[in-house]
């Protein structure tokens, strides 16, 4: 590649780890080794995903039309695409056109992902360039009780599930008294079906440092922690290589850009266990010990890492928080609807045919999401069910698939947003079996401190195959839902008050897959 970049063509790989996975590294090498053979000056740029992963790799040119795409592009392609002049826009079989013209991204609202894609992840310079630290600047000059109110404005609820006020968590945190604070980072994104914070630590990375920092700003904590899931290796690496950019820039340290004021972050890495994505058991790993659920009170806001007051956060919330301080509470808070304000990323998985991530005003229907966006099924058969919120989320039917994308109507019918994930199955999917799934899921996952979750989801998945081995149905259909409800009444946090969630919505909505009407026509 020539060392004269100023009259080289900028082409554009992705180093997400969806397209590593599909082969974006001999891409990007190919691309490199067919330029040097042909004397053709490249400017290779190693972007974050666009999200359309059924395209990835996704090789883009910068163009005088605007970044023209090809994908999913082989390295055996890339000869072709050379004859072809691609580094031109020319046609060929592969070429999707002006990628940012393509209704899955033009149809979308990205405002936290408005930079994912776009830019070099570890580029500080293409950070600034895109509107980045814009809202950290605005911060600086502003007393930290008017960031809060600004974030409390916006309408932010938190991104990892439970919806709660991001705002008044901030509030709780900064009127403790303390002498030190911490802000930590939830990135253990361990649902089904979700990469959204996975794709902001390796896409966008600085996003994230500069959400948290203001957060520090906000409630008065010099240390942060961003908490990884253990499986992201290339999501640690980016953000380490992001955190030390960023100190050496000023934008983390002592003197965060000469304003006296001190912020630092480290990355943890998890040990691979679910329920350290529930906040106490986080704090107890981050701690060093073993990830066993916390009682409340006392709340994480007042006593929370190493008996200090902490802003416990998904990485979502934090990465929102830019945006908002860049360009006011009224502008986020007027995407949404009624409670739900803002956008979220909500991520395709499963039997869909366009998988990838999609953010959104919140207020569109699940069935927008799964046809305009997903394209329906991969199989091309009926989509049957869907579950929304990770495996401890309801599956929900057909009849379900108008409800608004809104935390209210999800939660008056017994389901929840959760983190955005949603995974899609087709009509030949077994729902006692995927019921059976989400009970062994919480026995294999449960930290095992209280009883009902412990003890109830074994006992809930012994109890799912004798429903399914036809061994005194009716019998065992009563017993399940007995148990359930000892579950979500009885169980310490989430992860056992809410497995009976996808089990009740498998038996209610599919009770044929029970064996149920066939038990009533006996």
């Amino acid at each position: 590649m020539s060392a004269d970049l100023n009259n080289a063509i900028t082409v554009y790989v992705p180093r997400d780890s969806t397209a590593l996975a599909l082969g974006a590294n001999d891409v990007a090498a190919a691309i490199v080794a067919e330029a040097g053979k042909r004397g053709i000056n490249v400017n290779l740029v190693r972007n974050g995903s666009r999200g359309m992963f059924w395209l990835e790799p996704l090789v883009e040119v910068a163009t005088t039309a605007g970044r023209i795409g090809y994908g999913p592009v082989e390295a055996g392609d890339v000869a072709c695409l050379f004859d072809a002049n691609f580094l031109s826009g020319g046609e060929h079989p592969l070429k999707q056109g002006e990628v940012d013209a393509l209704p899955y991204l033009k149809n979308q609202e990205r405002l936290t992902f408005a930079r994912v894609g776009i830019t070099d992840p570890v580029s500080l310079d293409d950070y600034l360039a895109h509107e980045g630290y814009a809202g950290l600047t605005r911060a600086l000059a502003m007393e930290p009780e008017a960031i809060v109110q600004a974030v409390l404005d916006s309408g932010l609820r938190g991104r990892g599930g439970a919806a709660f006020p991001t705002g008044i968590k901030w509030q709780t945190v900064a009127g403790a008294k303390a002498d030190r604070k911490y802000v930590v980072c939830n990135a253990d994104e361990g649902d089904s079906g979700t990469f959204s914070d996975r794709m902001v630590m390796e896409d966008d990375p600085f996003m994230l440092i500069e959400g948290m920092t203001i957060a520090g700003l906000a409630v008065g904590a010099t240390h942060g922690y961003v908490y990884v899931r253990s499986e992201y290796p290339h999501a640690i690496a980016t953000l380490n290589e992001a955190i030390a950019i960023a100190e050496q820039r000023g934008y983390l340290g002592d003197d965060i850009q000469g304003s006296g004021r001190q912020f630092h972050l480290e990355v943890r890495k998890g040990a691979g266990a679910y329920i350290c994505g529930e906040e106490t058991a986080m704090l107890e790993s981050l701690e060093g010990k073993r990830g066993v659920v916390r009682a409340k009170p006392p709340l994480p806001a007042l006593e929370g890492l190493f008996g200090k007051p902490t802003v416990i956060n998904n990485l979502i919330s934090l990465a929102s928080v830019p945006i908002i301080l860049a360009r006011g509470a009224d502008f986020y808070k007027n995407y949404g609807v009624g409670r739900s304000m803002g956008t979220l990323p909500f991520q395709l998985a499963g039997n869909i045919k366009h998988g990838g991530l999609v953010e959104k005003a919140f207020g569109l229907t699940l069935r927008q999401l799964l046809e305009d966006f997903g394209g329906g099924s991969e199989s091309g058969r009926a989509i049957r069910a869907v579950q929304m919120g990770g495996p401890l989320g309801a599956y929900m039917p057909p009849s379900q698939f108008d409800t608004p994308l809104d935390y209210e109507a999800f939660a008056a019918i017994g389901a929840m947003i959760g983190h955005g994930g949603l995974v899609a199955f087709d009509d030949t999917v077994d729902m006692a079996r995927q019921a059976r799934y989400a009970m062994e899921f919480c026995a294999v996952e449960s930290c095992g401190k209280c009883t009902p979750c412990r003890i109830g989801s074994t006992r809930g998945v012994e109890v799912i195959d004798k429903i399914i081995a036809n061994q005194e149905r009716a019998q065992q259909v009563h017993l399940l839902r007995s148990l359930c409800d000892t579950m979500v009444n009885g169980s310490l946090c989430a992860m056992g008050g809410m497995t009976p969630f996808p089990v009740l919505s498998a038996l209610n909505h599919f009770p044929e897959d029970f064996g149920t009407p066939h038990e009533k026509a006996a």
